[in-house]
């Protein structure tokens, strides 16, 4: 069995791949993102991120099953049973291939209805929404079916793999681009083409990659009433929270375009998208260190797992923060120099977000310890009917006359409530009383952000808008961010391996 040293090492090898994977991803996306808007147009952009909307609140049912499915696998792994986890994958496999039948069938009839009869779209764009919609269908049933696989990868810690494919992937988007450009066919038909084709493409390399490294990658029809009832009844239990995830963010998205067309949904997804660029910096800590929080628990080493929990919760918001401080003060001429347009609300809607990621960054140990304990019914109807409720109470917000950027604020209060609710109900589950969390989370994030944004926000103030300006300001915030999360942040154990990696780095270059 791997030492604590060896799993560290193992989560920060697997973080630098990550990384790598990231900034070559991102890189591309802020290019792209200005050609495609320019390319479509903001109507056009509106309608392909709302019309795929409806097909991707459907993945509730995908959702629920790929954290069982995760779960599952990751126990497998870390009890080295290597029979049950042969049945474990095909179990999965033969779930996800019936939920990929149930959602085709959701999506051609409810969510077919939806789009003709409730959204807002142009006339004339109508047919070219269509093939948008049926594009979407059809990818999302590829990716459904090939998540065991992706989930195989993670189990494995495997992070190498996403890095090298996403670098194909990229360049793939970038000839996708270029074909966007010159195509004399319909713009929004032609990129919803061409994406469904690297998306087939994708999965088809992550499959041929896990039939290669790993042997439980061998599918049948052969059945295991007993897992696939455990397995159902786990991801059963899961789906009141993917429910509610899907609902808060296609719901949010239908509503802002039931009430103000698809100009708002434009700037909604660019705010998003955003919002997805810098995630993926949290995002890699976190897909790094959640098979060893679930793998600590299956054997019951639940120090290391309280350990893990503070130390990504703390360090994964402290990287957010280090983000979405400067971006969100610098909002406007950062949005202005990558698009050139930069439609209404967009500005403050990504505001808005970037507050709420901050609440959810929390989120993610509590969610993957839960999923660890297999103790998830409780748990998730509750969390799961807070969620639920952001999207009927926007939308009275909304029929009061409420602006575009009320549903987010309704968004950002529920997410603080469902984070106290997560914390209160795993103080017993995992041993982890909610005083011990505030006093090593709760009031370190807060002083940090207090106090880096002090210095910052003065200077945003009382300085012109111009590029000297945006440097102090984005310099301030990323001096004032890292010094007070060392000062204020960081528990004496912590300082001391920030020190000895330091130093380590200095002298590996000094050498060099």
């Amino acid at each position: 069995m791997p030492t604590s040293s060896e799993n560290n090492k193992r989560i920060a090898k697997n973080t630098v791949m990550l990384y790598i994977r990231m900034f070559f991803t991102m890189a591309v996306s802020l290019f792209t993102s200005r050609v495609i808007l320019q390319a479509l147009g903001v109507t056009d952009y509106g309608i392909n991120n709302v019309v795929g909307g409806v097909v991707s609140m459907f993945s509730f049912l995908n959702g629920a099953m790929a954290s069982a499915t995760q779960r599952y696998l990751n126990v497998d792994i870390a009890t080295g049973n290597e029979e049950h986890l042969k049945t474990t994958f095909r179990t999965a496999m033969q779930i996800h291939m019936m939920i990929a039948l149930a959602i085709f069938i959701l999506a051609e009839t409810v969510g077919l209805w939806f789009v003709i009869e409730k959204l807002v779209i142009p006339e004339e764009r109508m047919t070219a929404a269509m093939w948008v919609y049926q594009f979407s269908i059809i990818a999302s049933m590829v990716g459904i079916i090939s998540l065991p696989y992706n989930a195989d990868i993670i189990a494995h810690e495997r992070m190498g793999a996403f890095a090298y494919i996403s670098i194909m992937d990229v360049v793939l988007k970038l000839i996708i681009v270029y074909m966007l450009v010159i195509s004399p066919f319909d713009k929004l038909i032609t990129y919803s083409a061409l994406y469904l084709c690297v998306n087939l493409l994708d999965r088809f390399i992550y499959n041929i990659y896990c039939k290669r490294h790993f042997s439980e990658v061998n599918f049948s029809f052969k059945v295991d009433k007993t897992l696939f009832k455990e397995m159902s009844s786990f991801a059963g239990w899961s789906l009141w929270g993917n429910i509610a995830g899907v609902l808060f963010t296609q719901g949010l998205n239908m509503l802002l375009n039931m009430f103000f067309g698809p100009a708002v949904n434009a700037a909604r997804g660019i705010a998003v998208q955003v919002q997805g660029v810098i995630q993926g910096f949290v995002a890699n800590v976190q897909t790094a260190v959640n098979p060893q929080i679930t793998k600590s628990y299956a054997q019951q080493n639940l120090h290391r797992m309280h350990k893990l929990m503070f130390t990504s919760s703390k360090f994964c918001f402290y990287l957010l923060f280090l983000i979405v401080l400067p971006i969100s003060l610098e909002a406007h001429q950062i949005l202005h120099v990558w698009l050139g347009i930069v439609p209404e609300h967009t500005v403050w809607f990504f505001r808005l977000i970037a507050f709420i990621m901050l609440t959810e960054t929390l989120a993610n140990p509590y969610i993957v310890a839960n999923q660890a304990t297999g103790r998830v019914k409780l748990y998730q109807a509750v969390c799961g009917g807070l969620l639920l409720c952001i999207v009927p109470i926007a939308y009275v917000v909304l029929k009061l006359g409420g602006n575009p950027e009320s549903v987010y604020i309704v968004h950002g209060c529920i997410a603080i409530i469902t984070q106290i609710t997560r914390v209160y109900m795993m103080r017993n589950l995992i041993d982890l009383p909610m005083m011990t969390y505030a006093r090593k989370v709760v009031l370190p994030i807060l002083a940090v952000a207090i106090v880096a944004s002090i210095v910052p926000l003065l200077a945003y103030n009382e300085m012109t808008v111009n590029l000297f300006s945006f440097l102090i300001v984005c310099t301030l915030c990323v001096i004032s961010t890292i010094a007070s999360a060392y000062f204020l942040g960081t528990s004496k154990d912590e300082k001391v391996i920030i020190k000895e990696r330091v130093v380590a780095v200095y002298h590996k270059f000094h050498k060099a």
